[in-house]
């Protein structure tokens, strides 16, 4: 019988293999370091304010089942705890290991994973757009970035260079002058290592607005700064300088919905906004988005959020602690 060979990694599959370990190491460490600032940064559960006006912290003790949400163009961090999005027949997981990243105003479904033990704990940066497109500009120039097809929204791996960054960010909002000073350089850092990141050539094409993403992204500007008129989709088409069926086509490629279900979306998540952080009541609010039914208002709420607008406000009241100052509806949409 001849003697078993004994296994041996080549030195190429061994280097490998130890830095692959190096590597989940200084990750665990930088989670950790940043669960912890996080946990004093965020004491109280829902949304705690930061000393920059785009970034708030999120702390979450309990699940949250799946519920409709309106996000806007920013990056969210999950440093403990799981997010999923439903985005037609997508899912996106985004964790302690993987960040989102969205590109355009999106309305689609999420749930939370989370409790008393170990709390979700998240980090949201509103994009900045004029900051974003001086980065682009400067990469471009040094043709830092392939082009690729761009992407309403993709999670990416949260890897030890971004998480550094990240780290070093979450350090300087616990002193009020090193926030002040240092803060938005932290932010454009944090900026450039999600445009270096695998989703950052289809992001920047996506921010770009070139082309047919482009085209419906100037008609989803236009449903968010008007959406209490009388929008029609020759209008939305004629602004994205498209025929009406190819218009259609190319904006449920974008947001997997219709123009229409868009606007109504739209309207609805803006009128929960207005109810939850101004106290207006259901038929103020339904008037102040663009309906004249209040009626009508209350069936299609109910349709979307699975409950009365006076119930989905308590329970919103009951789930988070919202602050006093209202931050813009992707933080207050995205419990």
């Amino acid at each position: 019988m001849l003697p078993r060979a004994r296994l041996r990694l080549s030195p190429d599959t061994a280097s490998l293999r130890t830095a692959m370990e190096s590597e989940s190491k200084l990750q665990a460490r930088l989670r950790q370091q940043m669960i912890e600032l996080l946990l004093e940064l965020a004491p109280n559960e829902g949304y705690n304010l930061s000393p920059l006006p785009d970034i708030r912290f999120l702390r979450s003790n309990r699940p949250l089942t799946r519920t409709p949400v309106l996000y806007e163009p920013g990056i969210v961090i999950v440093c403990q705890g799981r997010k999923r999005g439903y985005l037609g027949d997508q899912v996106y997981l985004y964790d302690a290991q993987r960040y989102l990243v969205v590109s355009v105003p999106l309305p689609f479904s999420m749930e939370t994973d989370a409790s008393e033990a170990e709390p979700l704990l998240a980090i949201y940066l509103r994009l900045d757009l004029s900051m974003a497109a001086d980065l682009m500009l400067q990469l471009d120039e040094r043709d830092a970035l392939a082009s690729t097809q761009p992407r309403g929204m993709a999670t990416t791996k949260l890897d030890a260079t971004v998480s550094q960054s990240v780290l070093r960010f979450l350090q300087a909002m616990l002193n009020s002058l090193d926030a002040e000073i240092l803060g938005p350089a932290l932010v454009r850092e944090i900026y450039f290592r999600v445009f270096m990141g695998e989703q950052g050539g289809s992001m920047r094409a996506a921010l770009n607005r070139h082309g047919n993403f482009g085209r419906i992204s100037r008609a989803i500007r236009k449903i968010h700064t008007s959406f209490a008129q009388a929008l029609t989709v020759e209008e939305l088409a004629d602004e994205a300088r498209m025929s009406v069926p190819s218009f259609h086509a190319h904006f449920k490629t974008v947001t997997d919905t219709s123009p229409l279900q868009y606007i109504k979306s739209t309207r609805l998540h803006q009128a929960r906004l207005l109810m939850a952080r101004q106290s207006m009541t259901a038929a103020a609010a339904s008037a102040q988005v663009g309906y004249e039914s209040p009626s009508q208002f209350s069936r299609e709420f109910k349709r979307l959020f699975g409950g009365s607008p006076s119930q989905e406000i308590a329970r919103m009241k009951r789930n988070f602690a919202l602050p006093d100052e209202g931050p813009p509806s992707i933080f207050v949409s995205s419990h």
